[in-house]
């Protein structure tokens, strides 16, 4: 149970002091019931706006299809963002949505979002292996060798402690890869390769864990279940 003002405001719908004008005005009902009292406390699934239920007051999952040119960071200094997509009131929620995991500006595909804090730390801790599907063009050739060596869990990247968790590489063709991984290292997959002499010139996420885009046109999105990883 929550504070009634409190609840509304941390569902994006006001500050706490609009959140109080709303519930003076009669507007907020608690089991059907008009209250003016704005410290009450209550479980959100009784509370109604106008006579309409909160909207997602468990929490949301969303999954994205990110256009490039976007970043994944709430920085309005770092430029346009994914959270744009959403509706306003969703980013003005507090927990706040972020994303699991990055995409960088210049990579589109698949990124998830929520106000889960739990499962952020779920699906990103590298122990848990959640295994992420990348395709990307190269500037030259894909040496068959890059297979066994992504694979080998040997590779070492600059100024990192440790090697690469082994990672599977498919040639599609031959400036065009595959390449799956079970960490989320600072621009990953660019690295490995350049570490090789060769350059990402396109990269794409179609698949996240047992998720993929299927037809989600870039830019739009779609809300998943909250216990879609139990």
């Amino acid at each position: 149970m929550r504070r009634l003002d409190q609840l509304l405001a941390n569902l994006g719908y006001c500050s706490r002091s609009e959140a109080r004008a709303w519930i003076r005005d009669g507007r907020v009902t608690i089991s059907g019931k008009v209250t003016k009292d704005f410290g009450a406390k209550a479980h959100a699934a009784h509370v109604r706006i106008d006579g309409e239920p909160l909207d997602h007051p468990d929490g949301v999952l969303i999954l994205v299809n990110k256009p490039t040119g976007l970043v994944c960071s709430h920085d309005e200094r770092e430029g346009a963002n994914v959270y744009s997509l959403l509706p306003t009131r969703w980013r003005a929620r507090n927990p706040q949505i972020t994303s699991i995991g990055r995409l960088d500006k210049d990579t589109s595909g698949l990124i998830l979002l929520t106000d889960q804090s739990e499962l952020v730390h779920k699906l990103t801790s590298p122990k848990h292996k959640v295994p992420k599907l990348y395709r990307a063009t190269l500037r030259d050739d894909v040496l068959p060798d890059l297979i066994p060596l992504f694979a080998s869990g040997t590779l070492l990247l600059k100024d990192e402690p440790s090697p690469c968790a082994p990672a599977e590489l498919k040639i599609i063709s031959p400036r065009e890869a595959e390449l799956t991984l079970t960490e989320g290292r600072y621009h990953q997959v660019r690295r490995m390769f350049a570490s090789q002499g060769n350059e990402v010139l396109t990269l794409h996420r179609p698949q996240f864990g047992h998720l993929d885009l299927g037809d989600l046109p870039a830019g739009q999105w779609r809300e998943l279940a909250l216990d879609t990883f139990k």
